[in-house]
């Protein structure tokens, strides 16, 4: 099984559940019945959010800038500008 079928499978379920609940199919006590249940897709969203806005703090903070890449690429740039020039295009 991938990781798009479990992740499709899991949204089913949670989704049936979900549904369940809100058209009062399981039992719950009133007050989760009409205070809590309605609120969960905006809650369920906002958590959603802030868990990738955290993985996209993490990433920048953690990343590292190489030397060795920056020479790379710059490596690369110039191969495409020499390349491009000898076609005939103006790059600078």
């Amino acid at each position: 099984m991938t990781r798009a079928t479990q992740t499709i499978s899991l949204l089913l379920i949670l989704s049936s559940i979900y549904l369940a609940a809100y058209l009062q199919l399981i039992p719950l006590p009133a007050k989760v019945q009409d205070e809590i249940i309605p609120i969960l897709p905006l809650w369920a969203l906002v958590t959603f959010g802030a868990y990738l806005l955290f993985n996209l703090g993490l990433g920048v903070a953690t990343f590292k800038d190489t030397e060795g890449a920056y020479h790379e690429l710059m490596k690369e740039i110039d191969e495409a500008k020499k390349d491009l020039r000898a076609k005939g295009v103006d790059v600078d």
